[in-house]
């Protein structure tokens, strides 16, 4: 069996709670991960919003997360290095740390989780955006875990 990525306040294609959104706390959800593939020095985990209407827009970077982590709590702080050593990037939004979902009004849109098993750290310094993490972990990923959930802002 594969990486597998769950979260407590969604299922898989479920809605994610307003507490996670730009209309509530803005907190990030909390997440929890399968055992990584033997050889996992590292994990990074992006979120994103394929459905954005100017293109993807990045909610979450996190990268350097320790191989022996096994999830993340609600309401990670937004602070550029975590006590775990783990280094959060530039989102979207200009800002360090999670953005919660923030759609325009209109049809629901997903939101992607996604967690990479790596063999080695990202050799960045905190605050980095998704394509240089990106740039960074090619050729390293062990192994992929997706989540995706929905939201849509009433009115």
């Amino acid at each position: 069996m594969g990486l597998t990525l769950t979260s407590t306040a969604f299922k898989e294609g479920g809605d994610i709670p307003g507490a996670h959104t730009c209309d509530g706390a803005d907190r990030s959800p909390a997440l929890a991960w399968s055992e990584p593939p033997p050889g996992t020095k590292a994990l990074a985990l992006i979120c994103d919003d394929p459905d954005a209407p100017a293109g993807t827009w990045v909610h979450w970077v996190l990268y350097d997360l320790p191989a022996d982590a096994r999830g993340l709590p609600e309401g990670v702080l937004a602070e550029r290095t975590l006590a775990s050593g783990a280094k959060q990037g530039t989102n979207d939004f200009g800002r360090i740390g999670y953005g919660g979902p923030c759609p325009p009004r209109g049809p629901a849109h997903r939101y992607l989780f996604k967690l990479y098993a790596l063999d080695s750290p990202a050799p960045l310094a905190p605050g980095a955006r998704k394509a240089q993490v990106e740039a960074s972990i090619k050729g390293h990923v062990l192994g992929e875990a997706k989540l995706m959930g929905r939201y849509r802002r009433a009115g």
